[in-house]
């Protein structure tokens, strides 16, 4: 999972506050969100917990697939969660 391009959900709790992100390293950059070392938005709201991600064979293609789930109303990103993670477990529990 290191070093490949990855767009990724974090929510405060179920049904709460999302962020949308895209990184080349999803277990580096969830950990700096839950350790707080990500200022801004996701700090402010407390959102740390990853319920969803996706894996791209590009950076270019992770880039386009966050600029468009952005763009998405609030009900098809809870969809999106509903239909991976209907418990909404956080899946970085998973990897370390």
């Amino acid at each position: 999972m290191d070093r490949q391009p990855c767009v990724y959900i974090l929510a405060s709790k179920k049904n709460g506050t999302l962020y949308i992100g895209v990184t080349s390293n999803l277990l580096k950059r969830v950990w700096e969100h839950k350790n707080q070392f990500v200022d801004g938005f996701s700090k402010k709201y407390e959102v740390h917990k990853l319920v969803w991600f996706e894996m791209h064979e590009t950076m270019e293609s992770a880039i386009a697939r966050e600029k468009l789930l952005k763009e998405w109303n609030r009900k098809w990103k809870l969809e999106l969660i509903n239909k991976a993670n209907p418990c909404w477990l956080d899946l970085y529990e998973d990897f370390v």
